[in-house]
């Protein structure tokens, strides 16, 4: 497959390191530090599914396409308002979208695994457009008491739309399960019958071992896909590597023994919005002009499961 067309939409509410010094024992000097984050943007009025909504529409424009051109719709989500239905069917009924489609829940990886996904489809022949939506809102899952968490999260949506083509490289999907590390609980409707006790927690992170993961992972990733496809680093023109922590990017370029300036970054206005992250600084790069035709962009992101996926795309 190829990407023919990308879009964000982020809520308009933006909330900095010291607006959250003024209610949590934390500030800009804490914050920035340890992640680069100066300010995020954080769900206010909004809907997610409209935010959603729009950032597809951004993706089916620049395509040339219209929703009804859509033969597989896939949506990234980790949460949202709805237990049922999923994200997608409220998506595509704002938009006037009947194709089939699902829903996945791979967290901050999701883009990607999205990605084979359609690629897959594409190599049957099922299809010849394909619209990918991240939409979310990592903001809702914490506890705003938590400064260790909550610092951390922004919301968002990205999208991309794929045609027929032969861009797409190589994927690698990893898991090591490890549900510990990254997780939040919420309790169910209560039955007749339930005796188990039950409690809900907001997310909930052990941030040394996730940090690990991360840069071990990702550098072992993009190695992967690299020698897949039979380049080497200096024939990549761009990491576009998941905006969780600014720290973290840093040691997998270092890792890597990468030039920072082959490393976009928008997490200082952002945070991170999971599995729209990658999607959202695809959009934004893409609209600044930075990529031309041919250009190599290598994908990494990892995040709750533990799972983590990079990706070679040609642009």
């Amino acid at each position: 497959m190829k990407l023919i067309g990308t879009g964000s939409a982020l809520p308009k509410r933006q909330v900095t390191n010291d607006e959250i010094s003024q209610f949590l024992d934390t500030g800009d000097a804490w914050i920035r530090p340890r992640t680069g984050i100066r300010s995020r943007h954080v769900i206010s009025d909004e809907r997610i599914e409209d935010l959603a909504a729009d950032a597809a529409r951004r993706a089916l424009d620049m395509a040339g396409l219209s929703p009804q051109d859509i033969d597989f719709f896939i949506c990234s989500n980790v949460v949202n308002e709805y237990m049922t239905p999923g994200l997608s069917c409220i998506v595509a009924h704002k938009m006037g979208m009947a194709c089939p489609m699902i829903d996945i829940n791979c967290a901050c990886p999701g883009f990607i695994y999205a990605m084979d996904i359609a690629e897959t489809y594409f190599q049957a022949g099922k299809v010849n457009h394909v619209l990918i939506l991240c939409a979310e809102e990592p903001t809702r899952m914490t506890s705003w008491e938590d400064r260790g968490t909550c610092v951390l999260f922004g919301d968002g949506a990205g999208a991309a739309v794929f045609t027929r083509g032969d861009k797409l490289k190589a994927v690698r999907l990893n898991a090591e399960p490890d549900p510990d590390k990254i997780c939040e609980i919420r309790t169910l409707m209560p039955t007749p019958f339930i005796t188990k006790e039950e409690t809900g927690t907001p997310l909930l992170m052990k941030g040394r071992e996730v940090f690990k993961f991360a840069v071990s992972t990702s550098i072992r990733d993009i190695r992967t896909v690299m020698a897949q496809s039979g380049l080497t680093p200096d024939r990549v023109d761009w990491f576009m590597i998941h905006q969780a922590n600014l720290r973290i990017i840093d040691a997998i370029r270092e890792g890597l023994g990468i030039d920072p300036a082959r490393f976009p970054a928008n997490i200082g206005d952002h945070g991170n919005s999971s599995s729209a992250s990658c999607p959202i600084l695809l959009d934004e790069c893409n609209r600044q002009g930075m990529f031309k035709r041919g250009d190599i962009l290598v994908f990494s992101a990892f995040g709750a499961g533990l799972l983590s996926a990079a990706a070679v795309l040609e642009w």
